[in-house]
């Protein structure tokens, strides 16, 4: 332990003595929804506008709307309220009383809600309203969330609305159990016993879900089975389907385009086969007869070797197409990927989705939604946005998050994405002039789509925490309200969730939200900082591998990336170079080109520099990368110190195994700072700058390390 950490841990141990008695141990389960006793010095003026809940009409999701309100207000007020007022639930239909207050539900659409405090014959009354069920029942996660932050509750005229129809998590989960890239243990899918045993970690799943306005469920991995499309499996999504549907979320399905050939006994799966699209029909027809409420397809296709239209001389417009046309009697939909990359290798991997989507803009069903990355590799600490968003006008266009970690240290590193999320969603497309946001693309707003989709690859696994770790969680979280909202503030939406996840008390939010602001930025540094990518190791994507070279692709290599040299580095995508600049709008691609106004986080993702080359502090480019690095490293102790100190107001449970997994995440910065560092150095030969201490092993150690068991492959 260095001594500065000692002398903290000594005082805060002294501090311990005095300090009140913190919440029994929990091991995370409940997330976001805990409902701990308000304090005392708060709880009187909440009991006193809170009333008692009304009787609400019999149908199930109204029914839990009330429960859930019930059980939020005991946990956080007690049983016994003193306003004497009333809290009214319903919809203008269920609701006789409140279709009399004639209250403006216009603009709240199907899954939007109204909260107003009225008086009621001198009594104060706090009336939740919606178009619909599920409406009503957001509104009253809202409502509880209001209490939870600490938030007035006394004077409400609150109406809000996604902006975002489908709002997905997308599970990369196989039907033995095993997920890709997940980090959180098993699927909580148990297929083996599903439909028969229905784990009531189902219905807590959709309960917090439908807490943040998650409203669908692909539930199987992109890299789908066709086994998924059968009659066992499709009996085992409708019991899934059953225990979410009152909770407002659908349940989807990953098709495999092969499904024709494999369990449909054709000797094609050409798009535009009559028997193919036979095939699909029918299986749509019995989908749907399993599942009245099921939501559509998900496809991967003609991307990292999995079947798809190309196959046959069609198209992916073709392809997509096909699909929608058979779900959409249905009022289904169809989400085709746009991570696709061809068998020939390009000039640049970073071009291939604009190449292969663009010049069928115009050409995809109404009910189909082109899904696309946030950026255009894979999902990096940090990518420039997509050149697709914002590029084609006449499509539906959805964005693809990824929340598992798979490049950023997995469920160890703390890393809040919500800020990259937001840095992305902010970024300016220029297609329709300035202010044409990814977000405005994303919500439809810009090119006037009513198909809008955010959809986020799960960290969801069947660890009693449900993300790996404690701060994954927030990323879940983080999701559901981005996506809720894609011009939300992160920044807003992580001190909602630590005062709910944790305590309200500012003396640790404010800690704890700066800590995660500066996370995601921390782990850039010391992974791969001013516009480096693609540096992990190979397979696994666990740890530094800046080495990588040679296998079946070179675009599944570090090399290919980073072009280092005894000249420079970085990859040129000017228009000396790939040009892949060119596939944005050109006051974007004119930005990205100039060294004058490139953003330096973004440097080398487009430019290849000589080492020499002189940074905006002054420095040269090899001793920038390297302080960088190191910055990296200071970071993460800087995120072990603050969180020691809030170990007041943490259970000792979840602050220990927080702090256990920061110890993890600097030994492993630091592991990636000095083999970083170690292999550059051994390319550019150049001495490190004053005070940077070398790495400690040879750069033939750190290539030695290797994880054949790491987990998520």
């Amino acid at each position: 332990m260095r001594p500065s950490h000692l002398f903290r841990g000594l005082c805060l141990a002294a501090g311990l003595l005095l300090a009140p008695l913190i919440a029994r141990a929990e091991d995370g389960h409940e997330l976001w929804l805990r409902y701990r006793p308000v304090e005392a010095s708060a709880a009187g003026a909440y009991r006193a506008s809170v009333g008692a809940v009304a009787p609400v009409a019999d149908t199930p999701t109204l029914k839990l709307a009330r429960a859930e309100l019930e059980r939020g207000l005991a946990g956080l007020l007690g049983e016994r309220r003193d306003g004497g007022g009333e809290i009214l639930l319903g919809t203008p239909k269920s609701s006789p009383r409140i279709a009399a207050l004639k209250l403006p539900l216009e603009t709240a659409g199907d899954e939007g809600f109204r909260i107003r405090t009225l008086a009621d014959g001198g009594r104060p009354l706090t009336v939740i309203a919606a178009n619909t069920d599920v409406g009503v029942l957001h509104g009253v996660y809202r409502y509880l969330a209001l209490i939870q932050t600490r938030q007035a509750v006394d004077r409400l005229d609150l109406l809000d609305a996604p902006k975002v129809r489908y709002r997905l998590l997308n599970h990369w989960d196989n039907l033995d159990r095993s997920v890709e890239r997940g980090y959180a243990g098993q699927s909580i899918w148990d297929w083996w016993r599903l439909p028969d045993v229905k784990d009531p970690r189902y219905v807590d799943y959709a309960r917090a879900n439908a807490s943040i306005g998650i409203n669908g469920a692909v539930l199987n991995n992109v890299n789908a089975k066709s086994d998924s499309l059968t009659a066992p499996y499709i009996a085992k999504a409708a019991a899934l389907a059953d225990a979410f549907r009152p909770y407002g979320i659908k349940v989807y399905l990953s098709a495999r385009f092969s499904s024709p050939i494999e369990i449909g006994g054709l000797k094609t799966a050409d798009p535009l086969d009559p028997a193919v699209r036979a095939f699909w029909k029918a299986k749509a027809d019995e989908i749907y007869k399993a599942i009245p409420d099921f939501g559509g397809f998900l496809v991967k296709a003609n991307s990292e070797g999995q079947p798809g239209p190309q196959d046959y001389g069609r198209t992916h417009a073709d392809g997509a197409n096909m699909l929608a046309q058979a779900v959409g009697p249905h009022g289904g939909i169809v989400m085709w990927r746009a991570f696709v990359y061809s068998h020939e290798q390009p000039d640049d991997r970073a071009k291939q989705g604009y190449s292969e989507f663009k010049p069928f803009d115009g050409q995809f069903a109404e009910n189909v939604i082109v899904q696309v990355k946030n950026g255009a590799i894979d999902f990096q600490p940090r990518e420039p946005f997509h050149p697709l968003f914002g590029a084609m006008p006449k499509t539906n266009l959805g964005m693809e998050f990824q929340i598992t970690k798979e490049y950023l240290g997995f469920s160890t590193h703390l890393a809040y994405l919500g800020t990259m999320w937001e840095e992305v969603l902010k970024a300016d497309t220029f297609a329709a002039g300035r202010g044409s946001t990814v977000a405005k693309v994303v919500d439809g707003k810009l090119h006037g789509c009513s198909r809008t989709l955010m959809a986020g690859v799960a960290n969801i696994g069947s660890d009693r925490n449900w993300s790996g770790s404690q701060f994954d969680q927030a990323n879940w979280y983080a999701f559901g309200r981005l996506a809720w909202d894609p011009e939300a503030s992160s920044e807003a939406v992580a001190r909602d969730w630590a005062a709910m996840t944790f305590t309200p008390d500012r003396r640790f939010t404010g800690p704890a939200v700066k800590m995660m602001m500066g996370s995601r930025e921390a782990v850039v540094d010391y992974m791969t900082p001013m516009g480096l990518h693609h540096l992990m190791g190979r397979s696994h994507h666990y740890g530094p591998g800046p080495w990588v070279a040679g296998g079946e692709r070179a675009d599944w290599t570090s090399v290919y990336y980073h072009k280092a040299d005894k000249a420079g580095i970085g990859f040129d995508r000017t228009a000396k170079g790939s040009d892949a600049v060119a596939q944005y709008a050109p006051p974007v691609a004119a930005a990205f080109s100039d060294l004058s106004k490139v953003d330096e986080k973004d440097l080398l993702w487009f430019h290849h520099l000589p080492w020499d080359y002189r940074t905006r502090s002054g420095r040269p480019l090899w001793d920038e990368l390297v302080i960088r690095y190191s910055r990296g490293v200071k970071a993460v102790d800087g995120m072990q110190a603050t969180w020691s100190d809030l170990s007041p107001y943490v259970d000792a449970e979840r602050h220990g195994e927080v702090a256990t997994y920061l110890a993890i995440q600097y030994r492993e910065a630091q592991w990636w700072r000095d083999a970083s560092v170690a292999y550059f150095q051994s390319i550019n030969g150049l001495p490190l700058p004053k005070g940077e201490a070398p790495p400690p092993l040879s750069l033939e150690a750190y290539e030695a390390i290797a994880f054949p068991y790491a987990p998520g492959i």
